[in-house]
């Protein structure tokens, strides 16, 4: 993999670098626990080729799939959700980061994922997406999400953390389809990643901010396990 590719794709998938820096609470998304739709958060029409998700109750801990590609899969591992704001949060993370795998996967194509950001987050996604096209590589694999909640609300804003494992995830050279030889950091650990959210005027939670803190990091080792 060319050097110049390696350092653009050396931030965990789904995010992307800027400075670390606070931020407060600022919003959350909405999507009824249990409605059809596809990994970008639009929804699903009957007998659609779209992403497919097999999906469990909300009300207790579940697995749900979606199914970006025969070859990408993403697991959200649901926690216990007894309130409608955690289950629109959960929703509006777990769309935009299926949605930007479909992005990459569709090379662009699928730009549906942007439906659950604003603000900064629109920018982050688009340039999270960019650097995989621009540097001809795609993905593979499963995808895991874990460990959510809910770290702060305050009015029409929040914060969102959650752990990501992309452990069994392959960077690919989109050419020819095979693993590039030296695979980016995020196959090696899972990282924590936080997302401030705001509620729109329309009552839907979108991202506008993203961070993420990798292994060694100390908030990263929560989700080791």
């Amino acid at each position: 993999m060319r050097a110049l590719a390696a350092l653009a794709l050396a931030a965990p998938v789904g995010c992307s670098s800027p400075p670390a820096r606070p931020f407060t609470p600022v919003d959350l998304p909405a999507d009824p626990p249990g409605a059809s739709r596809n990994a970008a958060g639009s929804p699903a029409p009957e007998g659609t080729d779209g992403p497919r998700r097999t999906d469990g109750a909300v009300s207790g801990p579940k697995e749900e799939t979606i199914v970006i590609s025969p070859e990408v899969r993403v697991v959200v591992e649901w926690p216990a959700v007894s309130d409608p704001g955690t289950a629109e949060m959960i929703n509006a993370f777990r769309d935009y980061r299926a949605g930007s795998y479909s992005a990459v996967v569709t090379r662009g194509a699928d730009a549906a994922y942007l439906n659950a950001m604003r603000d900064e987050g629109v920018w982050q996604g688009r340039e999270w997406v960019g650097r995989f096209l621009e540097h001809h590589t795609s993905l593979r694999g499963v995808s895991r999400i874990y460990a959510m909640n809910v770290a702060a609300v305050d009015g029409r804003g929040a914060t969102f953390k959650a752990c990501v494992d992309e452990t069994g995830m392959r960077l690919l050279d989109a050419d020819t389809g095979k693993a590039v030889r030296r695979q980016p950091s995020w196959t090696r650990g899972p990282f924590l990643q936080t997302a401030g959210m705001r509620r729109g005027d329309d009552g839907v939670w979108r991202i506008v901010l993203l961070q993420y803190e990798e292994l060694p990091g100390e908030p990263a080792k929560g989700c080791l396990r």
